[in-house]
C-alpha cells in the first residue's frame, strides 16, 4: 500500500512538472508564431465562408510572416 502512495505521489509531481513547462511553451508558441482562429459572418466572403453558408472556417493566423513585414498583396490580414 505505501508503494502504491509513493508511485502515485511520482506521477503527481511528474504531470505537475510537465504542465508547468508545457503551458508556457504553448502560450508563446501561440503568441509569437502560430494561432487557430475562427471566421464567421459575412465578412470576409466570398474568400472565407462561401455561399452565405452558417459554418464557420477555421484559418491559421501566421504570427511570425508579420514580425518580419512578409506580407504581399493579395494576403488575409488579421487585426485585433
Amino acid at each position: 500500500m505505501a508503494q502504491a502512495q509513493g508511485l502515485g505521489k511520482r506521477y503527481i509531481k511528474a504531470f505537475f512538472k510537465g504542465f508547468f513547462v508545457a503551458v508556457p511553451v504553448t502560450v508563446t508558441f501561440l503568441d509569437r508564431v502560430a494561432c487557430v482562429a475562427r471566421v464567421e459572418g459575412a465578412s470576409m466572403q466570398p474568400s472565407l465562408n462561401p455561399g452565405g453558408r452558417k459554418a464557420s472556417d477555421v484559418v491559421l493566423l501566421n504570427h511570425w510572416s508579420i514580425r518580419n513585414y512578409d506580407v504581399q498583396r493579395g494576403d488575409i490580414v488579421s487585426l485585433v
